[in-house]
């Protein structure tokens, strides 16, 4: 799996990826490399690549098992209190389940989106999949231009044959920079 940044990591660019001697975060199968030349990047024979996602701390499937748990909890306690004779705790555990069961599905919606940037031979492939929809690009490896952000909050822009990209987002402002320049130094390698 390519290595992956977010907002909320708690690294500088001078110690990323760690210095422990392990190969964090890539996995044995991976060959991960940690040069100066890519430091965000994941390289797989002549294929180099970026998986850019956001940094959420439960998956879907953990969110539901929550859900799931607090729903019955909440009923549990809606259905004690019916026994005793309030009848309009229950009914209002159950806006309370359904209330939060929407805020969940919202949140999960979201924590499924990423940027993932491939360099393949001769083209440069973007995948961007926001809220569920998927947007990828094709550019010739070539003819494409890579525009560093001049602003810290500005996102890295992709342009080529008549085509733009925006990426970026889900990584940490100060690192848009360093990460704009290693993707255009992989796609002007030969």
């Amino acid at each position: 799996m390519p290595n992956t940044l977010g907002y909320n990591r708690g690294h500088s660019l001078d110690t990323f990826p760690p210095a422990r001697g392990s190969n964090w975060p890539c996995q044995p199968s991976v060959h991960c490399v940690n040069s100066r030349e890519y430091r965000f990047a994941t390289v797989q024979g002549h294929r180099v690549e970026w998986l850019l996602r956001q940094n959420c701390a439960m998956t879907p499937a953990q969110l539901g098992i929550f859900y799931l748990s607090l729903s019955a909890i909440s009923l549990c306690i809606g259905l004690f209190f019916w026994v005793l004779g309030a009848t309009l705790v229950l009914p209002f555990s159950a806006l309370e389940i359904v209330v939060l069961g929407l805020c969940f599905v919202c949140f999960a919606r979201r924590s499924l989106d990423r940027e993932h940037i491939s360099i393949d031979a001769n083209q440069l492939t973007v995948k961007c999949e926001l809220a569920g929809v998927l947007h990828q690009t094709v550019f010739q490896r070539e003819w494409v231009n890579v525009e560093l952000p001049v602003h810290a909050q500005q996102l890295i822009v992709l342009r080529g044959q008549g085509q733009v990209m925006m990426v970026g987002r889900f990584v940490r402002p100060e690192w848009r920079a360093a990460l704009a320049a290693e993707i255009r130094r992989a796609a002007r390698a030969s």
